[in-house]
């Protein structure tokens, strides 16, 4: 696992001369180059993705060292720092992103500075002493904060009061002195983004009763706009009460002796050039960044007088295999403090060391520097040249013949027939008549304005500065980066009409969404229309947009709910034909009106009172009675209404035998308790794996022997693990302060605690959890639909997540809960899913789609938004209170358990497909990948229908009929298997056992359902093909149709169930079950899926370039 005290495979050693050495050298003993990334800021981290993502060959092994105690965090976002102050808010990877990379492709160490780079012996030296040896370095050690000239490093260490903006150790050190309760005024020298970023924090801050900011320049954002947006903004600003100082550059500090510290000094305010001075007690300083060349230095690496480590285009410094990215480079002698140009460079190396081998390097080019943020609540942007206008003629010139040469006039001559091109006429020097012209908005009752810079006849947009309305900011971008010639007058891009929502409708597919990552709108399209993208949360996931600044979230937003709408599929959420309404709703009438079983839900809230429901409302309402009485679901009223997992309380598997999962609470289980379940499988010949969920599943036990096994397992101490409901499945933990020496929570205690309080909990879908005895995360608790981690301060609560096939990471739901309050916060989380979630609905589904989100949950969980806590917690107590073992309920009752036999009208068994043996273990023939339809019909028969027999097959007593359900059973006739059914008010019915689609002999385990015809039907539990019984007739696939039959009870004898059949050999040549059997040689004549069977048929390695190497990892197959 990667930590900031990692533990290392055999492939990176640590070598230390003897045990008392404060350093080590650690080599790298694997096959892969070595990529050593020196700083794991946002740059570092965006390389770190990308040659991770983009190394698909395994070439490289990637280690980095980060200064910080913390992960890669969103500098961008420094000030909201100031409103959460949870560190975890900004991470732009959460820590399970470096948990989850693997060992052998990645390494991290936080806490430890890179400290001299030795570039002809590719070592590396960090501040801990130890060594790395590289292949390639990659340099993204960004920048710092500035100090004037009047203040020295060493005096701003030892002066109370006075700080800089950079990183988080700055914001905490400032909001730690600020709210001491000492601070009467605060300044912020600077002006620019940074400083205006810096002003808002201590401007919102409670405990810094007046802010001002001084500013050399004459306005301020001087670097981004000119002077009539600076002076707007200036009246914003000061209309929120800062005062502001332009034009003003300080000479000196204002210091007093410190009362509790006399060697160390106090800020008291700063001295001005005209003699006076500005009184105040906290200072930050935002007057610019200055590129951490100093490594590089030292190393001999060459750098730029003005700062920076000096790169050619490839990015590539003055030392062979050392790269330099992001703020500490400089090319061509600029560098650049925004992400935007970091991340550029980040895409141009990463893909320089992976795919060249088929495509040209790439090079740096001059970046864009548009901008758009937010500064003291007022948006502003910038893009483009945004000065061209201030330049000088002939600059403007050179401006404008990049975009297009037409934009500029020129006299053509023609002469015998050549044309020749005169030189450019003459201009004149006045900017008014020169080769830019600017369309400028200024609304003063708006706080809005805009200047566009357009070539002088208007066809190309140059550039623009934006304050206030900022929302055409990413179509302006994209028609500047591709130089487009405007089609409609310029006017029009201010004073145009503004479709509400566009959705993005007016930007081409290639115009650049997200600066910061490069995202353009077509990849946002195709996250929802190839990609099955149902969230915002899930198109962040799939593009990175909107995790940078966050700038671009809104149109982000925009074109994904546009692209949603023109899918065109208005939702019905009705249950199903049966029932106009949602699972939501008619769970509260169900609970309002405290119905107690199907028929009364049907018979008060159904479009037909006296339908038979189907195979989608019957499993939904049997959640929901059981959710709120916790009846045995073995009921008469309630068994119809199962699925088959839950009608015979174990998992039916492809065969038509079963698997059993004893409950293992959090996966602790005694040696006796292993003795025993082994003991059970041997005993009857069931296939073993262990879980996913910390468990051990035993396949391949018939229907009839399922009462046994259950009763020796509730004899060793086990219960059922309702591995078969839609429930609580689990809730797996790591062994926390039990055994682990980094556990700080009783995560197995708390596990098994939770398991066993919602074992059996029924609920619209299965749910897990999680324990995680401390952050090191092992029980993959924020995988979970609820997962819980401990904390020194107590546990932090995730809700959401789920895997399978749509994963989603879980939310974080509350921080820091003490033990006493755990149990009740996710009594009230699952209750109130349960009474909320639709159909079929995971937690994870359930919370995107709640209007409000996670933040409405919250409070209706933890503040009673709602007023229903109470009832939330008394649905729950009374679960947990009525819980009951339904195997053991079984095994103590004759009557259930004789519905578990094979075959109603015999003891005789059946095997149900060809058994093989497979490392060591028995389990059923493969399916083939496909069998041909198959059409049974009653002409098919040697023996006409006039001539078939009334056969005697069932006691009714067999059949258990009830007027509160439908009941089935499976009898054997000859080798044939047939079901037969009863349904209250409408008689008996027969069919054949084994449904065609998959050869297997279930369908007595079905649902029996009514179409919205009123036609009836078995739904076969595999895969849901509906046979109608008066027909056969498939109506869910027109490929299948199976044999029915005429069924009865005895005129002669009321205690006999009858069914009209042809002779015993004439049924068995068509039905009999050996005919039928799954067989492995017949499936693979038939042919098996491709994923069955991996065979690998060549050795791959090969010579390319004549170096042996692995061909890549491509294998063939």
């Amino acid at each position: 696992m990667n930590s900031s005290e990692p533990e290392y495979n055999s492939d990176f050693t640590q070598n230390a001369a003897d045990k008392d050495e404060i350093h080590s050298d650690y080599r790298y003993t694997g096959d892969r180059q070595v990529i050593f990334v020196a700083g794991l800021g946002m740059v570092g981290i965006a390389f770190i993705e990308k040659i991770l993502a983009l190394d698909v060959q395994k070439k490289y092994f990637v280690v980095t060292c980060g200064e910080e105690q913390h992960f890669a965090y969103n500098r961008v976002g420094l000030t909201e720092y100031f409103e959460h102050r949870n560190i975890e808010n900004l991470y732009l990877n959460p820590p399970s992103w470096y948990a989850a990379q693997q060992p052998e492709d990645f390494r991290y160490f936080l806490s430890e500075t890179v400290t001299a780079v030795s570039p002809q012996d590719h070592i590396i030296h960090t501040s801990k002493g130890n060594t790395f040896k590289y292949d390639k370095c990659i340099l993204a050690t960004g920048s710092s904060a500035g100090l004037p000239p009047y203040i020295s490093p060493e005096q701003a260490a030892r002066t109370k009061g006075i700080f800089v903006y950079r990183n988080i150790s700055d914001l905490d050190a400032i909001i730690s002195y600020a709210e001491k309760g000492t601070v009467q005024k605060a300044i912020v020298v600077g002006g620019g983004l940074l400083g205006l970023e810096a002003a808002k924090a201590v401007y919102d801050m409670p405990s810094v009763p007046e802010v001002a900011i001084v500013h050399r320049g004459g306005h301020l954002l001087s670097r981004q706009v000119d002077s009539d947006a600076g002076e707007m903004i200036l009246r914003q600003i000061q209309g929120m009460g800062v005062e502001v100082l332009t034009s003003c550059s300080p000479i000196g500090l204002l210091t007093r002796r410190a009362e509790d510290d006399p060697e160390s000094e106090v800020f008291a305010g700063l001295e001005l050039p005209d003699g006076g001075s500005i009184q105040a007690s906290l200072v930050i300083y935002a007057i610019g960044i200055k590129p951490r060349d100093e490594i590089a230095k030292a190393s001999g690496i060459e750098c730029h007088s003005r700062g920076g480590i000096i790169v050619g285009d490839d990015l590539q410094t003055s030392a062979n295999d050392v790269y330099a990215i992001g703020e500490c480079a400089s090319w061509k002698g600029n560098t650049y403090g925004l992400i935007g140009p970091g991340i550029e460079m980040a895409d141009i190396l990463s893909f320089n060391l992976t795919q060249t081998d088929s495509h040209a390097p790439r090079i740096m080019n001059a970046p864009d520097l548009s901008t758009k943020l937010k500064l003291m609540g007022i948006d502003v942007a910038s893009f483009g040249d945004f000065f061209a206008d201030m330049k000088s003629i002939n600059a403007q010139i050179q401006v404008v013949s990049k975009v297009a040469d037409k934009a500029l006039p020129a006299v053509q001559i023609t002469i015998d027939d050549t044309v020749q091109q005169a030189p450019t006429t003459k201009m004149h020097k006045s900017k008014s008549d020169g080769p830019i012209k600017c369309l400028v908005y200024n609304d003063p009752f708006g706080s809005t304005y805009k200047k566009y810079i357009f070539t002088a006849d208007g066809k190309y947009l140059l550039g623009g500065q934006m304050i206030g309305d900022v929302g055409d900011y990413v179509k302006l971008v994209s028609i500047v980066k591709k130089k487009k010639a405007l089609e409609t007058p310029p006017s029009q891009l201010i004073i145009g009409s503004k479709k509400e929502d566009a959705g993005g409708d007016d930007l081409d597919d290639d115009a650049q969404v997200c600066s910061c990552h490069n995202v353009d709108k077509a990849r946002i399209v195709k996250c929802v229309k190839e990609e099955g993208c149902t969230t915002m949360a899930d198109v962040k996931a799939k593009t990175k947009a909107g995790t940078g600044c966050g700038g671009c979230i809104p149109l982000v937003t925009s074109i994904f709910n546009a692209e949603m709408r023109k899918a065109g599929h208005k939702v019905n959420n009705n249950l199903c034909p049966h029932f106009a309404m949602s699972r939501a709703d008619l769970f509260a009438i169900i609970r309002v009106k405290k119905l107690q079983d199907f028929a009364q839900v049907m018979a008060d809230s159904g479009q037909d009172k006296n339908s038979v429901g189907c195979e989608i409302c019957k499993p939904a309402i049997a959640s929901i009675l059981s959710s709120l009485y916790n009846e045995h679901i073995m009921k008469p009223a309630h068994h119809q209404n199962q699925d088959t997992n839950d009608k015979y309380l174990a998992n039916m598997q492809r065969n038509g035998t079963f698997s059993v999962i004893p409950r293992i609470a959090a996966g602790e289980v005694t040696p006796d308790g292993l003795i025993a379940i082994g003991k059970v499988a041997k005993k009857y010949g069931l296939y073993t794996k262990i879980t996913g969920g910390q468990r051990i599943d035993m396949f391949g036990a018939r229907k009839d022997d399922l009462p046994s096994i259950w009763e020796e397992l509730n004899e060793a101490g086990f219960e059922s693990g309702h591995a078969y409901g839609k429930s609580l499945r689990t809730v797996k933990s790591c062994v926390g302060t039990t055994w682990c020496r980094y556990g700080v929570g009783d995560s197995v205690g708390l596990a098994v605690q939770l398991e066993n309080r919602y074992r059996g909990v029924r609920s619209p879908h299965k749910f897990k959890g999680g324990v995680s005895g401390c952050v090191r995360e092992c029980a993959e608790a924020q995988g979970k639909d609820f997962g819980i981690i401990a904390t020194d301060k107590g546990w932090n609560i995730f809700v959401g997540g789920n895997g399978g096939a749509n994963p989603r990471h879980a939310e974080l739901f509350a921080k820091d809960v003490p033990p006493t309050q755990v149990v009740r916060i996710i009594d009230r989380y699952l209750a109130y899913y349960i009474m909320t979630a639709d159909r079929l609905q995971r937690t994870a589904r359930w919370i995107e789609q709640m209007e409000g989100g996670i933040e409405k949950l919250r409070r209706v969980i933890l503040q009673d938004e709602l007023g229903i806590c109470a009832e939330l917690d008394a649905i729950m107590d009374n679960l947990v209170n009525t819980y009951q073992d339904e195997w053991a309920q079984v095994v103590k009752d004759p009557v259930k358990r004789k519905q578990f036999k094979q075959f109603a009208n015999t003891d005789e068994r059946r095997p149900q497909s060809e058994i093989i043996t497979e490392r060591g273990q028995q389990r059923p023939a493969d399916w083939a990948k496909a069998y041909p339809p198959v059409k049974l019909t009653q002409d098919q028969f040697v023996t006409p229908k006039l001539d078939w027999q009334w056969m005697s097959l069932v006691e009714k007593a067999n059949m258990m009929p009830t007027d509160a359900g439908t009941t089935s059973v499976a009898v054997k006739y000859g080798e044939t298997q047939l079901a037969v059914f009863h349904v209250p008010k409408r008689g008996y019915f027969a069919t054949q056992q084994m449904c065609p689609h998959r050869r297997a002999f279930v369908l007595d385990h079905g649902i029996v359902g009514e179409s919205p015809k009123g036609e009836l039907y078995v739904s076969c539990p595999l895969h849901k093909r509906n046979y109608k019984f008066d027909s056969g007739a498939c109506l869910t696939d027109a490929d299948y149709q199976i044999l029915t039959f005429e069924a009865r009870e005895n005129p002669d004898n009321e205690n006999e169930i009858q069914i009209l059949l042809p002779p015993k050999d004439d049924i068995d040549a068509i039905l009999g079950t050996e005919k039928w059997l799954v067989r492995q040689a017949q499936s693979e004549a038939l042919g098996l899926n491709a994923a069955t069977q991996v065979e690998i048929v060549a050795n791959v390695t090969q010579e390319v370039g004549g170096t042996g190497c692995e061909g890549g990892g491509a294998l063939a197959w």
